[in-house]
């Protein structure tokens, strides 16, 4: 496709995803579903320029006030991440003109929010529980694109292993600073084509989510739970855990994330594994489990707004009802999940926020109302025990946190209980 009219479909594109009403992940698959004749680089193109316009929403709408044309046209513009070249050939006489004032605009000396590009209370949020210089790292940070994490299928292979055959396929993958099952690579080679992704010796796996299956510390033969699986990525590190012995139980009110795990299970090796559509956090299942469960974890549905640099359609998306809703939600699962522990269980609950309401707040609730029944377990030693590296530097008064600005993962949060 030439110049003009690739800018023409993403310009197209962005228009689809700035109606908000659907997951800008979603929303890009379903065009290129509908516009089959774009090349990889073309898709490269698009999608990249999409998110970079959502990551910088908020500067790109107040340099383009300055333009002329379809709105959606002039923000694809400001973030275009195809060639310069290809970006040059499709602008006509003025728009070239107009893009190199705005480029020669001194962000520095905008206001904050231009800066930070993050909606007002969601701003405020974070500022309550940051110094003004960790603030403003962490907005830089989420305004920039998450590596690609990998995990080793320990049941599989090692980590060094695949390294070498990584670097064999010119992939050159460093080894992630805290998980010893991960490993790191640049860009976003074509993992799916290799034939070691292909047989099930690496998985993609953020580190921080790594972290939350080395948190339950799954043994062979056990019974654990995964509660919330979603497409199964921190299910599947557990069952590696376990050796592919014992029963893994993998929950999920959505039969559709469910099935999402189905080939990525095929391809683990792993037969302990069984996947379970609930109808809600008291159903049946719960009930004829409980008390018999050594290890449960909660990763539990939330904001998402940890995976910023991932989906940075999320911060226009939420609300701060949204969050409120949320946390309810929270509770109720937690509460529910806690009932399946046997004495001396373990229970993680986490989530991938940012926000002390989905965390710290349900945490202090559960300790209020549960003390008596469970203990807390210091992240850090947890932690420790499972051979992390610079474990105690994750915690943060017990409890798990993880920043992209300071650890370079997405944003989690976890705290680790034992049944009395």
């Amino acid at each position: 496709m030439s110049a003009a009219p690739l800018l023409d479909a993403c310009s197209e594109l962005l228009r689809a995803v700035l109606r908000f009403d659907a997951p800008a992940d979603g929303v890009v698959s379903a065009f290129f579903r509908a516009h089959r004749g774009l090349g990889p680089r073309e898709r490269h193109a698009l999608a990249e320029t999409t998110y970079a316009v959502l990551r910088r929403r908020l500067l790109f709408q107040h340099l383009a006030q300055s333009g002329s044309g379809a709105a959606e046209r002039r923000l694809v513009v400001l973030g275009w991440q195809g060639g310069e070249a290809q970006l040059q050939a499709a602008l006509q006489a003025h728009e070239g003109s107009w893009l190199q004032r705005c480029r020669e605009v001194d962000v520095a000396t905008l206001p904050d929010k231009l800066r930070h590009n993050l909606p007002d209370w969601l701003a405020g949020a974070l500022r309550e529980q940051l110094a003004d210089d960790e603030f403003a790292a962490l907005a830089e940070s989420l305004l920039q694109p998450a590596p690609l994490d990998l995990r080793v299928n320990t049941f599989k292979s090692r980590r060094e292993t695949v390294r070498t055959a990584l670097a064999e396929a010119g992939i050159d993958a460093e080894l992630t600073p805290y998980s010893p099952w991960g490993l790191r690579v640049p860009g976003k080679p074509a993992l799916n084509k290799l034939e070691l992704f292909k047989r099930g010796d690496v998985e993609v796996q953020d580190e921080g989510s790594q972290l939350l299956a080395l948190l339950t510390d799954a043994k062979r033969g056990e019974m654990v739970v995964d509660f919330c699986a979603g497409a199964g990525g921190k299910t599947l590190a557990l069952g590696a855990a376990m050796r592919n012995t014992g029963r893994l139980y993998a929950y999920d009110t959505s039969g559709h994330r469910l099935d999402a795990m189905k080939p990525r299970l095929a391809r683990s090796g792993l037969s302990n594994v069984h996947p379970a559509q609930l109808a809600h956090e008291r159903d049946e299942r719960i009930k004829r489990l409980a008390g018999k469960i050594d290890r449960v974890l909660i990763d539990a549905p939330c904001s998402g707004l940890g995976t910023l640099r991932r989906n940075p359609d999320l911060k226009w998306r939420q609300s701060p009802k949204a969050i409120v809703e949320m946390s309810v939600k929270q509770r109720a699962i937690l509460a529910s999940a806690a009932r399946l522990l046997k004495p001396g269980g373990r229970l993680v609950y986490a989530t991938c926020s940012l926000l002390r309401a989905e965390n710290e707040a349900v945490a202090d609730d559960f300790e209020q109302s549960h003390g008596e029944q469970f203990l807390a377990l210091p992240v850090g030693e947890v932690l420790g025990r499972a051979k992390v590296p610079g474990a105690e530097a994750l915690e943060e008064d017990g409890r798990l946190r993880l920043w992209p600005h300071r650890h370079g993962t997405d944003g989690f949060f976890a705290a680790v209980w034992q049944r009395r």
